[in-house]
């Protein structure tokens, strides 16, 4: 067999790409939870908040759900149709931190939970304070 008969072959057995189907879950379940969390600030300023404590407050409801989603083994199913609609909103960190904490839980508190919590969202929190330091030393140094 040929190389370009090898390829023909492969092309024939290699299942179809789905990038528009992908594109499109997430497109629908990530603009859902943006959607979701601009319900819930507008929600926290008609009780009363101020932008700031609204926005504050928005954010730790969207955690809570994520946390709450991924123990209930709901977002892992919310995934599988919304792909990286899922991961980019705040709620796919807040699952990037619970599911490993609920997958090893049974190694104990400290070597289980404490230790996998940061295994997928550490490396998140190492670089995005690196990068707000840069970003201030940058700013700093321009004068703003």
């Amino acid at each position: 067999m040929t190389n370009e008969e090898y390829r023909q072959r492969a092309e024939k057995q290699a299942p179809r790409s789905r990038v528009g189907r992908n594109c499109l879950g997430a497109f629908l379940v990530g603009g859902a939870i943006c959607c979701l969390g601009q319900l819930l600030f507008t929600a926290f300023q008609a009780l009363g908040l101020d932008e700031q404590a609204a926005g504050t407050a928005e954010s730790i409801a969207l955690v809570a759900l994520g946390a709450l989603l991924t123990a209930l083994g709901v977002y892992d199913d919310l995934a599988k149709i919304g792909r990286a609609g899922t991961l980019i909103p705040i709620t796919g960190f807040s699952n990037a931190v619970a599911a490993p904490a609920l997958e090893f839980k049974t190694e104990g508190l400290v070597t289980g939970t404490a230790v996998k919590m940061f295994s997928i969202a550490g490396p998140v929190i190492v670089f995005g304070l690196a990068a707000s330091v840069v970003y201030g030393l940058v700013l700093c140094l321009l004068g703003g």
